[in-house]
């Protein structure tokens, strides 16, 4: 049984790939545009910057809990979510503070961006940090006209439509998530079916009988109520699937040889047993 799920791969993930670009997007668009006219304590940058960086981060961090925690790679996916929900609430008072709207979809603005897709990945085992950068900065180029645009609204808009589509990659990675630990369980699963599994070898190999139902080995267990209560028997280790049993044979008591006494003479219990053997009492 293998006990550790597949882990990491993120960077095979669009989601994370556009994550990323709304990142360094957003790292531009706080650099460039605000400043101490529209955000004069710096509580803005430093509000978006870190909700860019929590989106792309906690994609990161999930993927790598889950070969442990199938829990936690489905609560930081959610978190991802949030955190970008939270900077495209951002973007979206920015155009609303300077009394424009968001551009309708469809729309020709917006469906020049939605229309735009990523590169396949061409990410491989053996390709390190070097060639996913490299791809990841190929695919930000693919939206500079828009993202490194001198107009903070038109970049506001783009990013607004990024954020969409990484929001809704996310819940179906989610919702895949989810469908997943339903059909194979978690972490502390495995590792009970692990350790049954180990356990029932390890009894198989200690002379225990085959269930006569399935032909798996057998795990001697205690009947907790009815008339054979306190009693042991044999259950089969695919309980409950199979609920064939054996009866466990009595152990059998060595025989004690009689201890003949210190005078020489014969025990009664010799004599009677002669006696019973029809030999005469001497």
């Amino acid at each position: 049984m293998n006990l550790f799920s597949k882990y990491g791969g993120y960077r095979k993930l669009d989601s994370f790939t556009i994550a990323s670009i709304v990142q360094l997007a957003t790292w531009r668009f706080c650099t460039t545009f605000l400043d101490r006219r529209n955000d004069p304590t710096g509580r803005q940058f430093d509000q978006m910057t870190q909700a860019a960086r929590s989106g792309r981060v906690s994609i990161a961090e999930g993927s790598e809990r889950a070969s442990t925690s199938a829990e936690t790679e489905m609560r930081l996916t959610d978190v991802a979510r949030a955190s970008l929900a939270e900077l495209k609430n951002d973007y979206e008072f920015w155009l609303l503070s300077r009394r424009k709207l968001p551009w309708k979809v469809p729309s020709p603005e917006a469906c020049a961006v939605l229309d735009l897709r990523l590169d396949p990945n061409p990410l491989g085992e053996g390709d390190g940090l070097h060639e996913a950068s490299a791809f990841l900065l190929a695919q930000y180029d693919r939206f500079a006209h828009w993202l490194n645009s001198d107009d903070p609204d038109l970049v506001a808009n783009a990013l607004l439509l990024l954020i969409g589509r990484t929001l809704n990659m996310l819940g179906r990675q989610k919702e895949a998530q989810g469908e997943a630990f339903r059909q194979e369980g978690g972490f502390r699963e495995r590792l009970t079916a692990a350790r049954l599994e180990t356990r029932d070898q390890q009894q198989a190999e200690a002379g225990a009988p085959v269930c006569p139902e399935c032909g798996k080995p057998m795990r001697q267990r205690t009947a907790k109520s009815g008339s054979h209560a306190g009693r042991p028997f044999w259950g089969c280790t695919g309980y409950p699937a199979c609920k064939g049993v054996r009866e466990v044979d009595a152990p059998r008591l060595p025989s004690t040889p009689a201890v003949p006494p210190l005078d020489g003479s014969r025990s009664q219990s010799s004599q009677s047993m002669s006696v019973e053997k029809g030999e005469p009492n001497p």
